[in-house]
């Protein structure tokens, strides 16, 4: 019985913001939603230590000991967490160190505890990984699962604390066919009383999303809980996380399935570790910021050589737009969904800070060898290989709550009030509406007059009144510990009147406006940089510690479907290499050909047009 059918009419509980000042997100909430821990079997075939409580004990601002001895901490806590350790095979390496008998008795799971006790877990670890490119090939039998899942859903019941901290009960659901990372956070909202009537649906009983909806819709159904997915980035998934056919059969996505995605996966991972997945400068080349931490030589598993063809299924703004065209059709849009950034590490130290960056696996942690060491060996060539240098410090999700409880933070996770960076704790926040003035800006009350006025991103604006376009209220702010603003711009995306899809885009603020104006070619200069590429160093001599900006659609047609999503950089900070390479004085060893430095950067939840 398919339920996810019988559920894509029932709503997500919003706040109602009009008289109810109690209710209006006050703060922006930054949380990690995809975080691994030794209890992931590749993380502890990998060597990772840091189990679940000491995850929950750094994200709070305490020291622990990392994979490898040394002493790691935040430099600020975090304020929510989702442990998502991949409910296949959970806590294998924990069987592994115990020699369970059950493990034991299943060849594979042998293989595995041989190879790790003759001290070759990086071997293990590679083949644990090429095992999930063919789905249940990969099962080992025993009650890991049931044990495991009892202790972390204790655990988060044990660390979260209304009001101050939120630890949320979830897992990852890691599909995987041939290799391509079709991988979901599956995140409840509810507290282990519910969570615990269900074990996680794994990739072992299926590797289709389909089916994992279902099985999503079968716990709301028969617990009265609430649960949603969040899709990885799509950058390694070789051109198949928003390819508009059905695992299944390869034919064309139908109504049913754009109201159900749409209905279960409401937020996109938009950047991680393992890449940012926004925009690609073969998509995008009119944009000059596309190029930002690209990883597209082959999917997860390095079986399959990217081509150019698979790109536009894998990046979040050709996705954004296809929604729209699909709209047209279907009646309902899939990949209508909101933005936030995670850290997908496996090293439960869930750092994005480039000059404390605890890495993407327990053998990535600081060291002089870290940047040569490669994450994931590809069993075809060599040059699929994903390595270190390819990684990058992201990201972290930004959640527009009213207070840091289950209920708000999933509550806003759900409308898609939330964006996501890549790895700073810049702050941004969109309202777009047909009635706002360049001067509401500076309003005492900002945020209530978007929320009466307009809607927040995430939102819906509905059939312009006649002579008027959309406008939009921004604000962002630097991270207080970070680098200053460089630039708020507006990316737009519409569907004209033949069916062809278009995007555009805008800067509306920029810091040293005095002195950098606008060219000729409509752009507004580089903002220059401060970076000291060989201390690692940068000062924020330029930028601005915060923008506000107002934009009306100046090319608005009031028949066409639209988004519009706001997207800020920061100015140019030295990347976690640099500080590597002047900690270890690697000069005269690392590559001379790599990024030293970047612009980091926030990407808002779009707010759509409709006719």
């Amino acid at each position: 019985m398919i339920f996810w059918k019988m559920l894509l009419t029932s709503v997500v509980s919003l706040a109602v913001y009009a008289g109810a000042s109690a209710d209006i997100p006050t703060r922006a909430y930054f949380g990690d939603t995809h975080l691994h821990t030794a209890w992931s079997p590749d993380a502890g075939l990998a060597g990772a230590t840091v189990g679940p409580e000491e995850a929950y004990r750094f994200v709070l601002g305490e020291t622990v000991t990392s994979n490898t001895g040394q002493q790691a901490r935040l430099k600020r806590p975090l304020d929510f967490l989702v442990i998502a350790d991949h409910a296949e095979n959970l806590a294998l390496a924990q069987a592994i160190e115990t020699s369970d008998p059950a493990l034991l008795a299943d060849p594979f799971g042998k293989e595995l505890h041989d190879m790790m006790k003759a001290g070759k877990g990086v071997d293990a670890f590679n083949l644990l990984v090429q095992k999930m490119t063919k789905g249940a090939e990969a099962e080992v039998q025993g009650d890991m699962l049931k044990n495991a899942w009892e202790a972390m859903m204790a655990l988060a019941e044990k660390y979260n604390d209304p009001g101050k901290f939120t630890a949320f009960i979830g897992y990852e659901w890691t599909s995987q066919p041939g290799g391509n990372n079709l991988h979901r956070v599956v995140m409840f909202k509810d507290d282990k009383s519910v969570v615990e009537a269900v074990l996680p649906f794994s990739a072992f009983d299926s590797e289709d999303v389909e089916d994992l909806w279902d099985f999503m819709a079968a716990y709301e159904k028969n617990t009265g809980g609430q649960v949603q997915a969040i899709p990885h980035n799509g950058n390694l998934s070789s051109g198949t996380m928003f390819l508009p056919k059905h695992q299944k059969t390869g034919e064309p996505i139908d109504a049913d399935y754009a109201k159900a995605r749409l209905r279960w996966e409401p937020v996109i991972e938009v950047t991680q570790a393992k890449g940012t997945g926004e925009a690609h400068p073969f998509l995008s080349p009119e944009d000059e910021f596309a190029g930002f931490e690209i990883v597209d030589s082959t999917n997860l598993g390095g079986t399959v050589p990217h081509t150019p063809d698979m790109l536009q299924y894998e990046y979040a703004r050709s996705a954004l737009k296809m929604g729209l065209s699909l709209e047209e059709t279907l009646g309902s849009n899939p990949f209508k969904f909101g933005m936030v950034g995670s850290t997908d590490s496996h090293t439960g130290l869930p750092g994005t800070a480039e000059d404390n960056w605890w890495g993407k696996a327990p053998f990535l942690e600081p060291s002089p060898e870290r940047w040569q060491d490669v994450l994931i060996r590809s069993s075809v060539d060599s040059t699929l290989d994903l390595t270190a240098l390819q990684l990058a410090a992201s990201g972290l999700a930004g959640v527009w709550a009213h207070e840091n409880t289950r209920e708000a933070l999933w509550d806003a996770i759900a409308r898609r009030e939330v964006f996501g960076t890549t790895g700073t704790r810049l702050q941004v926040r969109v309202f777009g509406g047909f009635d706002f003035a360049e001067g509401d800006l500076t309003r005492s009350d900002f945020a209530e007059h978007g929320y009466a006025k307009g809607v927040p991103m995430g939102g819906d604006l509905k059939q312009a009144p006649a002579g008027k376009a959309p406008a939009f209220m921004m604000k962002a702010l630097r991270d207080p510990d970070g680098a200053n603003l460089d630039r708020i711009q507006i990316v737009k995306g519409w569907l004209d009147a033949s069916g062809e899809t278009h995007e555009k885009v805008y800067d509306v603020a920029w810091s040293d406006s005095d002195s950098r104006k606008v060219g000729s070619d409509g752009k507004v200069p580089s903002v220059g940089t401060t970076v000291d590429e060989k201390e690692a160093t940068y000062t924020n001599t330029i930028g601005a510690p915060s923008l506000t900006g107002y934009w009306e659609d100046p090319d608005f047609d009031s028949k066409l479907k639209a988004f519009y999503y706001a997207r800020v950089l920061e100015i140019p900070t030295p990347r976690w290499l640099t500080y590597d390479r002047k900690n270890y004085n690697l000069y005269d060893v690392m590559p001379k050909d790599i990024p030293y430095s970047s612009q980091e950067r926030a990407y808002s939840s779009p707010i759509w047009y409709q006719p």
